[in-house]
């Protein structure tokens, strides 16, 4: 049993690590658009704002447990497979993403808009502006939304055991709650809980680091 919660507490780990990194890498793009296009913005551009936010919160608002199994022919297509690890990874970024976009949004917009006023009559680019201005300045609260990221991902990957999606939420389901062995479900909890522990130390040490405010 030790060598199945060792292995199931690593594929909750891969799961969590690749899900936020891919989610990142296709939210943040997005959430500097929205940021770049609102109505007050650097360069505003009501249709793509409005398009943009409307397709991630239609994202946001579909249920993980119905958005997983909605994604299985998707799955299928991109790992062969619309159960195990792998497949799991797939539904994380995609439920992720959009609410990575309204973080990198959030966060961008939390700058103070004098820093930006005067970046502009300085004569800085808009790309100037969001790489040597936004981007340090948020950097704390981009830091604090990883870890955000990766502990709703906790929960994510663990709903995806419900569906054979591997780690900690698998191990639970198949042993905890179907053969009753109230010790495996107890560990894996407790297992949750010092992995959610641990990213918001490490994510808060380092957030608190980088703010030199």
């Amino acid at each position: 049993m030790s060598t199945l919660l060792l292995q199931a507490t690593f594929d909750t780990l891969k799961m969590i690590s690749l899900g936020t990194f891919f989610a990142f890498l296709c939210g943040a793009p997005i959430g500097v658009i929205l940021y770049l296009t609102q109505e007050q913005g650097l360069l505003s551009k009501s249709l793509i704002y409005h398009s943009l936010s409307t397709f991630i919160n239609t994202l946001r608002s579909i249920p993980f447990m119905i958005l997983i199994i909605a994604l299985f022919p998707l799955t299928r297509l991109i790992v062969g497979r619309s159960y195990g690890v792998n497949a799991s990874i797939v539904a994380l970024v995609i439920g992720a993403f959009p609410f990575v976009a309204r973080l990198i949004e959030s966060s961008f917009n939390s700058v103070d808009p004098l820093l930006i006023k005067a970046s502009q009559t300085m004569g800085a680019t808009p790309l100037q502006i969001i790489l040597k201005v936004t981007f340090v300045e948020s950097l704390p609260s981009i830091i604090q939304n990883i870890a955000l990221t990766m502990i709703t991902l906790v929960g994510y990957s663990a709903m995806a055991g419900a569906v054979g999606g591997g780690g900690l939420g698998d191990v639970a389901i198949r042993y905890g709650l179907h053969r009753y062995q109230t010790d495996v479900m107890i560990l894996t909890i407790i297992i949750l809980i010092a992995i959610v522990q641990i990213i918001q130390w490490i994510f808060n040490y380092l957030s608190h680091a980088m703010d030199h405010r």
